[in-house]
């Protein structure tokens, strides 16, 4: 199905202000959430009593998944994930949890389904094109829709994912959005994992970390 019939809502969530997405089938009303990030109250309201077909996760840092056990309970939704980041849902020094001070480490039970590069997901009648983009952290991933690109801590507005955290690269970040981000169409929108949208184009012209590595 088109993604014109894609419906994108975003929810800035938690102290680190990290965008959950609810896309939503604008004809079948069926829903998938991606990232559901710490203090999900904003996003658990929105979603209660919608069809919540898949959970999607771009990595497994604390920040966006600080809300998956809430979400899951409400949803009863298959969480999706790369392997490479599997364990650290249940591991709170991999997920970065146990080192933010925070009041309980965030420990969540394994995904039910893990992903891989080049395969299409079949959900919410949308083909949903996986692209593993590591760099950031060793699993990220990016979901595209038709021209909507949700690619978590890889691209940013005028920025990229930050690489000092257990498993990051900053080589292997320059090439996942060298030879993955940047080869899809420059019309695509980026919806980031943190801050506002953009969109392809714009990041090769204007993102100053990017534009000198353009061949």
């Amino acid at each position: 199905m088109s993604d014109q019939h894609l419906a994108v809502q975003s929810f800035a969530l938690g102290g680190f202000q990290t965008n959950a997405y609810v896309l939503t089938n604008k004809e079948t009303n069926e829903t998938i959430v991606i990232d559901p990030g710490m203090q999900p109250e904003r996003l658990l309201q929105e979603i209660a009593g919608k069809n919540v077909v898949a959970i999607l996760l771009t990595h497994a840092h604390l920040d966006h998944i600080g809300g998956l056990n809430q979400v899951r309970a409400l949803t009863k939704a298959p969480v999706y994930i790369h392997p490479l980041e599997q364990e650290w849902l249940t591991n709170p020094d991999l997920n970065g949890s146990s080192r933010w001070g925070l009041p309980e480490p965030i420990v969540c039970e394994r995904a039910e389904q893990e992903l891989a590069d080049g395969q299409t997901l079949a959900l919410a009648g949308f083909d949903i094109q996986v692209l593993h983009t590591p760099g950031h952290s060793p699993g990220s991933c990016s979901f595209v829709i038709g021209k909507h690109c949700f690619g978590g801590d890889v691209l940013f507005q005028q920025s990229i994912g930050r690489t000092d955290l257990f498993g990051g690269d900053y080589e292997t970040l320059m090439i996942s959005i060298q030879d993955k981000l940047f080869e899809l169409e420059d019309d695509t929108i980026v919806y980031p994992g943190h801050g506002p949208k953009t969109t392809i184009d714009y990041e090769k012209t204007y993102n100053p970390f990017v534009t000198g590595m353009l061949r």
